[in-house]
């Protein structure tokens, strides 16, 4: 598939934002971006990539992404699970990975898809954390969005969350996804160690877990906004790109 015929749907509510700026990265890379309000969508019969923005969805009432997450659940949960065993692409920034979190999605283990078994919970300083973040890439390049990434890469790519720290059901489920090779990035410090804590490790989360994916590779979440380091311009750099480039390159050979 060429990458203009690369179809991104990019799904908002009220409250979702950094919209803009997904859209922004996809279109810039030559992939064809749409703008879908939740109460327009009618099928993802015409794409190949899905992404849930950041922001606060809904108000995060109740849990951070829970509305926008079982409001997706009763109008189309069956064309996302089929989306999903189709070897399309889900990907969720900040917000949009607590939602796929929400809905069973991630960590995906193959025979649970859709059961939710993790929660991604209130920062230990319990305030919202907002600056940049340095990133390693630990996975062994099973997930579509980084396939691109030479492992060990370290990327600074900003964060702005009040609820990161990933919570699993049952610790077993870490050492469940480190044999998977769903663990994809760890918070670590300017040398690459993934040992250190706060404040390189914004949100307290075990293991300093920052992005996952599924099982098969292609969902995945990450609490950083790799779309505010996409130009070369910006004060972090632009580390992010190579996370749109990865998924496109991603469809364009197996599409």
């Amino acid at each position: 598939m060429e990458t203009k015929d690369i179809n991104v749907c990019v799904l908002r509510i009220e409250g979702t934002n950094n919209e803009q700026e997904i859209y922004d990265s996809f279109k810039r890379l030559g992939a064809n971006p749409s703008f879908v309000h939740l109460n327009e969508f009618k099928s993802l019969e015409n794409f190949q990539c899905l992404m849930i923005p950041g922001g606060f969805s809904s108000g995060d009432y109740i849990r951070a992404g829970a509305i926008f997450a079982s409001r997706i659940r009763s109008r189309f949960w069956d064309d996302i699970k089929d989306f999903v065993r189709d070897g399309y692409a889900i990907g969720g920034i900040c917000n949009g990975f607590q939602v796929l979190v929400e809905l069973g999605l991630l960590p995906g283990f193959s025979r649970s898809i859709g059961k939710v078994n993790a929660c991604l919970a209130e920062n230990d300083s319990a305030r919202f954390e907002c600056r940049h973040t340095v990133l390693k890439h630990v996975g062994p390049n099973k997930c579509v969005f980084t396939r691109a990434l030479p492992e060990n890469e370290v990327l600074v790519i900003p964060s702005a969350h009040a609820e990161g720290k990933l919570l699993l059901a049952d610790d077993k489920l870490y050492e469940r996804m480190e044999k998977n090779g769903q663990i994809v990035f760890r918070y670590c410090d300017r040398s690459g160690r993934t040992d250190c804590g706060y404040p390189w490790n914004p949100n307290g989360s075990p293991q300093n877990i920052a992005g996952i994916c599924n099982e098969k590779g292609n969902v995945f979440g990450m609490m950083p906004h790799p779309e505010r380091a996409f130009y070369k311009e910006n004060a972090n750099g632009h580390s992010g790109k190579v996370i749109f480039e990865s998924v496109i390159n991603y469809i364009g050979e197996r599409f």
